[in-house]
């Protein structure tokens, strides 16, 4: 059995001053909210043998966070195509990885990380954490999903089952949205 970990980075600065979107920080409650997903894995207890990441500022800085609250440091292979990837190709992604690997976390950006959830999770009534996705996936969840078979180039549309959804206010109501 594989088990795929999706982590969304955490919420992102708006209100900084950098000339790409790839370069765009988290903000404070990004950074608070990193430290509190990283206690939640290592509470579920999660453990990765393969971490790959997308390389934008916002993903690094989540990784560096999340291993901070995990207490151990996550090393991620940085892969360009998780860069605001479409579920297609987050989906050529995990084909590629090590049929060793039975425990990977992948990291990166929506919307591609919740289509993927609702591409690979079957669409079943009463499937509350789907319904969850499905609303939203916001910035610094990680859902949980587990696949039948020993390679992950056998991860086919349909065929995952999602055990977990957790959002950061899950954690704490205060890292929830913001009320305007």
């Amino acid at each position: 059995m594989k088990t795929l970990t999706l982590l969304r980075h955490a919420k992102s600065g708006w209100d900084d001053p950098v000339a790409r979107d790839f370069d765009r920080p988290l903000n404070g409650k990004g950074h608070r909210a990193t430290t509190a997903v990283g206690r939640n894995l290592r509470a579920m207890p999660l453990t990765f043998d393969h971490v790959v990441a997308s390389p934008a500022a916002r993903v690094v800085e989540t990784l560096g966070g999340v291993s901070e609250g995990y207490g151990r440091e996550l090393v991620a292979a940085w892969d360009r195509r998780l860069y605001l990837a479409s579920p297609t190709t987050l989906l050529d992604v995990i084909h590629e990885l090590p049929d060793d690997a039975d425990r990977v976390l992948l990291a990166g950006h929506n919307p591609g990380l919740e289509d993927l959830v609702l591409l690979l999770v079957p669409d079943a009534v009463d499937d509350a954490l789907r319904d969850a996705v499905e609303t939203k996936f916001p910035t610094g969840s990680v859902a949980v999903l587990t696949f039948a078979g020993d390679r992950w180039a056998d991860v086919a549309p349909g065929g995952a089952k999602l055990e977990r959804f957790v959002r950061p206010r899950d954690l704490d109501p205060a890292l929830g949205p913001d009320d305007h």
